[in-house]
C-alpha cells in the first residue's frame, strides 16, 4: 500500500494500511487502486477509516462521485478563484495545497509555488501546481501569497516581492513568531496581512489554527482565509495578543498529546499488552475522546464522570492521575510555551 500512494504522507500511508487490514486478511486482490470499486472495499473495511483518514489519501484513492462537492467538480466550478502562491513548498504548504484540492476550494492548476528544493516544486508539480525559480515570479501569478518559510526569512522575502505587491493581494503567513508589525514593516504598510498559527495535524487535514488580521485586511480576507484552513480542519479569528497563547495551546498542543498517547501505550505494554496494540488503543481512545467532548459539547469534567463509577477502575487511575499533578503539568506546559512565544516574537 506504501508503494501504491507514493504521493500520501507516510503517516497517512500506515493509516490506511491498518484499516484495510482486515481486506487483506480476507486474501481481497484489487487489480486496480484508485478505481471506484477498490476503495468501495477499503470503505466497508472500517468505519474508522471514513472517519480518520486523511483527504491526501483520499484524493489518491478516488474522486468523489456523488454529494455536493461532486456537483461542483462536475461543473468545474470551484469554492473561490483566486489563485495560490506559496513561498516556500514544505510539509505544511503541501498539506495546505492537497486540502484545498482534495476539498474542490481549489483546483491544482491554480497553485504557483517556489522552493530552494526542486524535488518539493516538483512535488508540488504532480498534483497540478506551477513551480517558479523566482519569489517574485510567484507573487506576480497569486493573489494570495502564503508565506511558509522560515521565520528568519519572512521579512527578506516580503522586502523582495514588496515592489510587486498589489491591492489585490492577501498575504498569509504561517510563521511563528513574526509579528504583524513586522509583517507590514516589511510589504508596507497598505498590504492586507493576516498571520496564522496552524499545527501539524493540518497534515492529515485536522487542523487547530488561529488568525489575525492586520494592515489594510479586512472581512473578505478574514473569509478568505477562513475557507482556505476549514479544507483541512479549524481555524479560529482571535486578537493579535492571544496568538501567543494559542502557540502555547494548539502549536505545541501536539506534542504534549504524542506525549500523552506515548504514556498511555507504555501503561498498556506494562500492564500486558502488545505495544503495537498499546499504541493503537491509546491514539483510538484519544481520538475517540476528542470527538465526544466536539460533537456533545459537554464540559470534559462532566463527560470524565461519565466514565468513572464509585470505586471502579477508572477513578482509581484518576487518583494516580491526580496524585502525580498531570492536570497542573498540562496548564504550565501551556503557560511555559506561550511566555515563551511572546519572549520570541520581540527578538
Amino acid at each position: 500500500l506504501r508503494r501504491l500512494i507514493p504521493a500520501a504522507s507516510r503517516t497517512a500511508a500506515h493509516r490506511l494500511a491498518v484499516y484495510a487490514q482486515p481486506l487483506i486478511n480476507s486474501n481481497i486482490r484489487p487489480l486496480a487502486f484508485g478505481s471506484q470499486q477498490t476503495f468501495a472495499l477499503l470503505k466497508s473495511t472500517s468505519a474508522a477509516f471514513q472517519r480518520t483518514v486523511s483527504p491526501v489519501v483520499v484524493t489518491c484513492a478516488t474522486r468523489q462521485t456523488e454529494g455536493p462537492a461532486a456537483n461542483k467538480m462536475a461543473s468545474g466550478k470551484t469554492m473561490i478563484d483566486k489563485r495560490i502562491g506559496f513561498v516556500g513548498s514544505g510539509q505544511m504548504a503541501e498539506a495546505l495545497a492537497r486540502g484545498l484540492i482534495a476539498k474542490n476550494v481549489i483546483t491544482g492548476n491554480m497553485i504557483v509555488c517556489s522552493d530552494p528544493n526542486p524535488g518539493r516544486t516538483e512535488l508540488f508539480a504532480s498534483f497540478g501546481a506551477t513551480p517558479y525559480q523566482s519569489n517574485i515570479d510567484v507573487a506576480k501569478n497569486c493573489e494570495v501569497l502564503f508565506l511558509a518559510v522560515k521565520p528568519q526569512y519572512v521579512s527578506v522575502v516580503l522586502q523582495e516581492v514588496r515592489h510587486t505587491l498589489t491591492d489585490n493581494h492577501t498575504i498569509v503567513s504561517i510563521a511563528a513568531g513574526i509579528t504583524i508589525d513586522k509583517l507590514t514593516e516589511a510589504a508596507g504598510p497598505n498590504a492586507r496581512v493576516v498571520r496564522v498559527m496552524p499545527n501539524t495535524p493540518c497534515l492529515v487535514a485536522e487542523t487547530a489554527a488561529a488568525m489575525c488580521l492586520g494592515g489594510k485586511a479586512g472581512p473578505s480576507d478574514e473569509a478568505l482565509v477562513r475557507t482556505l484552513f476549514e479544507a483541512v480542519g479549524k481555524i479560529y479569528t482571535v486578537d493579535e495578543k492571544l496568538l501567543a497563547a494559542v502557540t502555547g495551546l494548539s502549536g505545541s498542543g501536539p506534542a504534549y498529546v504524542f506525549m500523552a498517547i506515548e504514556a498511555l501505550a507504555d501503561g498498556g505494554v506494562r500492564a500486558g499488552l502488545p505495544r503495537d496494540i498499546a499504541q493503537a488503543l491509546a491514539a483510538q481512545t484519544v481520538l475517540g475522546s476528542a470527538r465526544m467532548v466536539l460533537d456533545t459539547g459537554k464540559h470534559p469534567g462532566a463527560l470524565k464522570d461519565m466514565v468513572t463509577s464509585p470505586g471502579g477502575t477508572t477513578i482509581a487511575g484518576v487518583h494516580e492521575l491526580e496524585k502525580a499533578g498531570v492536570r497542573a503539568a498540562f496548564m504550565n506546559a501551556v503557560v511555559a510555551a506561550t511566555n515563551r512565544a511572546n519572549e520570541m516574537s520581540k527578538m
